[in-house]
């Protein structure tokens, strides 16, 4: 039995992921995959990147078992009557141009309103637009994803050696991102911008993704949301049939459940 085999499933009322870059070698598709296969909802949101199609064009199509794993997964829950919602974000904006379709049970959106179990209403977007750099200069974007993939391609080697002595998953980029002022800056205006948008739609919050910076927060009233990433932090929001709302790093969970996998070994071992 697995670690997280012990706690299956895990069960929400609402899953939202996002900037999972499918395609790209640094996306974690197996956090992702394991927490995909630990997890049933009613409705599964993708909030954004799901697939880089960026990375794939300028790199060429990689495309592991495991990525397609994945969407499989997401498959297969849309056909046994899982809601799956999909919002396209910049890295994958060639699904914008099939807003209001649905493909193989995954209803494709530019935008949706979450109702939450409480009665709050959420925006749900992916937040690309409300990201001035991406904005005003595409190259500038592109750019900055490229430097962005050459520093999550040094974490992967930094977590293979923390791996050697039984350490945790960390992200360098998130470390960084962290201790640079700029960057701090940056996340506070796209906060705002979106926290102003959230005001304008008359809701009580907002769900977002693309900045990679996972975050629940209460601003004068209005609640924003980033689910974070799949690439650096592995983090999810989902809702609880209450109407809770947390966000869920499953690098820690695994680690938890490894902890609680012990303590049952020992007990049966008793």
């Amino acid at each position: 039995m697995t670690d997280v085999e012990l706690l299956k499933p895990l069960r929400y009322r609402s899953i939202f992921i996002s900037d999972t870059h499918l395609g790209f070698s640094g996306a974690r598709a197996d956090f992702l995959l394991d927490f995909l296969e630990s997890v049933e909802c009613d409705t599964l949101y993708l909030v954004g990147d799901i697939i880089d199609i960026w990375e794939m064009r300028r790199r060429g199509l990689r495309w592991p078992d495991s990525h397609n794993a994945v969407v499989q997964n997401i498959l297969k829950r849309a056909r046994n009557g899982t809601r799956v919602i999909y919002i396209p974000g910049n890295h994958d904006e060639m699904f914008r141009d099939y807003a209001g379709m649905s493909i193989e049970g995954v209803s494709i959106e530019l935008r949706a309103i979450h109702e939450c179990a409480d009665g709050r209403r959420l925006l749900v977007l992916h937040g690309d637009e409300f990201d001035t750099v991406v904005q005003c200069s595409r190259l500038a974007a592109m750019l900055g994803s490229r430097m962005y993939a050459w520093l999550i391609r040094a974490n992967h080697w930094v977590n293979r050696i923390r791996q050697l002595f039984n350490r945790p998953y960390w992200s360098l980029a998130a470390h960084l991102k962290h201790r640079t002022k700029n960057v701090m800056q940056y996340i506070a205006n796209y906060e705002e911008a979106l926290i102003h948008e959230a005001r304008q739609a008359g809701v009580d919050g907002l769900v977002c993704g693309h900045i990679h910076h996972a975050e629940i927060t209460d601003q004068s009233g209005v609640l924003y949301c980033n689910d974070g990433d799949w690439v650096e932090s592995c983090t999810a929001l989902v809702e609880s049939r209450a109407g809770h709302l947390e966000l869920l790093r499953w690098s820690d969970v695994r680690e938890t459940l490894k902890s609680t996998s012990g303590v049952v070994a020992d007990g049966r071992a008793a």
